[in-house]
């Protein structure tokens, strides 16, 4: 685990900095610059694009480190097998864009039906759609060489501080609110040749015209890893994309700010994902399912631990951090995190699940299940919106992104054997619970400010030494162990 928690370690560090730096945005900047028309328009492009990507492309970024143990013999291998990644989603591109251009006033009309703000705007979105998936492409080759820590700092730090550049530049009138969402395409432009450039000077990239002997195999699982990738991305943003159909834009504002604060839940999970992805890949093409099942157990209460202390720290803090914002509306969002903040919850105490899962025989089942529960949260979304608003967008999440998260659970426990959870996953919710209950309801006297270092302060320490005491997470401990003693030379 020594290179899992190293590398964690540090790509938790990136991604919380740009979280704090989103933080920023989110929380003053987006909504005193932008206002919330244009904010909910900027989630909304974002969210189009999100949901695009996984389709534009091709799913290569999780089929380029499955395959990649049995591609990389010699270097003529390596550059074959890289040639095709990158050829293989200008199959989906080429005719979608033709398409897109020849129908694209019929699109952008349907877009702005209920917003007409939208229309200007929708010709970005697959722009950025493709920018984001040939990152993650460049991104997926730097962690099959286990690289992970500058591909986290372009994605969650540089892409944050460019689109903070802009919104300065709205703020002294260098640029027009309608610039700014144009400037989004010149950021993921410039963030996607920042990680070709590395990638290639990490490893250097040489084009070869010949494909790789597996060919039809690696196209295989594309084409079902690109639904699946699909189906988790949809789970994550059809909420957005959908409210635009049904309520004015201000709505997406409110919404995408709560779903904001929660997914900081998630942020330990995506920087572990990043190197135990590639070491899940490996040793299952080994057979070293013993060490999976350890990997496996360590990841999942590892994430617990954290995870349920950003939940709390978020849940007790809610209600001081909304006061911070303009009286616009925001705060009713609340239903929106303690929603959403529950499915997140859920999903990062699975640990290294879907590594698991997509380097299974098992992922086009699986697939078959997420299609299905896409149509599921669709259809929940057109009955809860309508009716609740944006707290029925966070149910309709909940209650799909809870089925999907089982049914993976499931599918490892059964069919593989594999199981993550410990006595310890029941101690660390316990901690967590009598915390939130100790604390939600007590506030401070103070500016929500001070309220909100003081309150942190106080269930950090009491929730860490608690889970430190019952040893809990080997991980955890040692890290704690270390910190204490390295700054505070204290032996513990």
């Amino acid at each position: 685990m020594g290179i899992v928690i190293k590398q964690s370690i540090k790509n938790t560090i990136v991604t919380f900095i740009g979280f704090a730096i989103g933080a920023i945005n989110v929380l003053y900047m987006y909504p005193v610059f932008l206002g919330k028309d244009y904010l909910g328009l900027t989630n909304y492009v974002l969210s189009a694009a999100n949901i695009l990507y996984p389709i534009l492309s091709f799913g290569i970024q999780n089929t380029l480190i499955k395959f990649f143990n049995e591609n990389n013999k010699t270097e003529e291998d390596l550059s074959s097998y890289f040639s095709y990644m990158l050829l293989l989603p200008l199959l989906i591109i080429i005719p979608f864009f033709a398409l897109f251009y020849a129908f694209y006033e019929n699109i952008a009309l349907y877009e702005s039906a209920k917003n007409a703000i939208v229309y200007d705007f929708v010709w970005e979105i697959p722009l950025i759609a493709m920018f984001i998936g040939y990152f993650e492409i460049f991104y997926a080759w730097l962690r099959a060489h286990m690289k992970s820590v500058f591909g986290s700092f372009v994605k969650e730090v540089f892409v944050r501080i460019l689109v903070t550049i802009s919104l300065f530049g709205v703020y002294f009138k260098v640029i027009t609110l309608p610039e700014f969402i144009h400037s989004l395409v010149l950021v993921y432009g410039i963030s996607l040749l920042v990680i070709i450039y590395y990638a290639n000077k990490t490893k250097k990239i040489q084009l070869s015209k010949k494909f790789p002997k597996n060919t039809k195999s690696i196209f295989v699982f594309t084409i079902f890893i690109i639904l699946s990738a699909s189906v988790a991305n949809m789970l994550l943003d059809i909420d957005k994309y959908m409210i635009n159909q049904f309520l004015k834009i201000e709505n997406i504002a409110f919404y995408s700010l709560a779903v904001y604060l929660a997914m900081v839940i998630s942020v330990p999970q995506r920087a572990m994902h990043q190197i135990t992805y590639p070491i899940t890949a490996k040793l299952m093409s080994e057979n070293k399912w013993q060490e999976l099942n350890e990997l496996y157990k360590k990841s999942s209460v590892t994430l617990q631990v954290i995870g349920g202390l950003i939940y709390i720290g978020i849940l007790v803090n809610i209600k001081q951090l909304y006061a911070l914002l303009p009286d616009e509306g925001y705060d009713q969002g609340l239903f929106v995190v303690f929603t959403i903040g529950l499915s997140k919850y859920f999903d990062v105490i699975l640990g290294n699940n879907n590594s698991i899962i997509f380097n299974s025989k098992y992922y086009k089942a699986v697939l078959v299940l997420g299609v299905l529960l896409v149509f599921v949260i669709v259809g929940l979304n057109l009955i809860f919106i309508p009716k609740f608003g944006i707290d029925g967008a966070a149910l309709a999440t909940l209650i799909a992104i809870g089925m999907y998260s089982l049914a993976k659970l499931l599918f490892v426990v059964f069919k593989m054997k594999l199981f993550p959870f410990t006595k310890n996953t029941i101690v660390s919710f316990i901690i967590a619970l009598v915390l939130f209950l100790g604390f939600y309801f007590w506030e401070f006297p103070f500016h929500p400010i001070v309220n909100i270092g003081l309150k942190s302060a106080i269930i950090s320490v009491l929730y860490l030494s608690l889970h430190y005491y019952f040893k809990v997470s080997s991980d955890i401990n040692f890290v704690i162990r270390n910190t204490v003693e390295k700054f505070l030379k204290i032996k513990i």
